[in-house]
Order: C-alpha cells, then structure tokens, then sequence
C-alpha cells in the first residue's frame, strides 16, 4: 500500500516538474511582456543603466577620485577620506572637442585662446 502511494506522489512531483519547466520554455520563447503571467518578470527586457563609473584613480593611501555618469552627465567624487567631497558635477561629453587628424591618424585637439575654458566659456563667465 504505501509503495503504491509513495510512487504516486513521485509522479505527481515529476508532473509538476514538467509543467513549471513548461511555463518557464513558453514564457522564454515568446518573450513575454512584464506582468504577463507567472514568466513575464523573469523573461522581461531588463531596463537600461542609467549609472556607470567610468574611471578612477587613486589619489594617495586612502583617497580615490572616481568619475561617474549618470543620464550622459559626469560627476567627479573624491571618496575615502574623512568626508566624501564632490568636486565638479554636470560635466558634459567632453570627448567633442577631440578631432581625428585624416593625415596623421592621431588625435587633436580644438585650439583654444588663452583664459578659455573646456566648454567655450572664458574663466570667470558664469
């Protein structure tokens, strides 16, 4: 008697291991939408990252500036110190003022006057 019912509950558990593995190929090969049925979170496009550390650089020992962006906007951060400082935020794409020079294949730099700053502004502008 229970070797009959013991093997029924393995088959009811095996059974269920096929439709959950079932669901689960469904939801994957039709790339269900968020929030439609039991696969829709697991199979959903992920959103896109809005925050990267781009680079950094060890300062001394302790301290460590790092340059994030966030929404296409740089901020510089000094961490490991006494206190965390942002040093300069709302840096722009700073990489359009690089030019390729055709000819030579290296990279120049748009001139610039003296006193002028990286986004065009003389210092002392606001």
């Amino acid at each position: 008697m229970w070797d009959v019912l013991s093997w029924l509950f393995f088959i009811v558990f095996i059974a269920g291991l096929i439709v959950v593995g079932g669901l689960l190929i469904r939801g994957y090969m039709t790339g269900a939408a968020p929030g439609s049925g039991l696969t829709g979170s697991l199979f959903a496009q992920k959103a896109e990252k809005r925050l990267e550390v781009v680079d950094q650089a060890n300062v001394d020992g302790r301290r460590r500036l790092v340059l994030i962006r966030r929404d296409k906007v740089e901020h510089l951060i000094m961490t490991g110190g006494p206190v965390d400082v942002v040093i300069e935020t709302g840096i722009g794409d700073t990489r359009g003022d690089l030019q390729i020079d055709p000819a030579g294949a290296t990279i120049v730099r748009t001139p610039r006057r003296f006193g002028q700053a990286v986004g065009g502004q003389a210092v002392g502008e606001g």
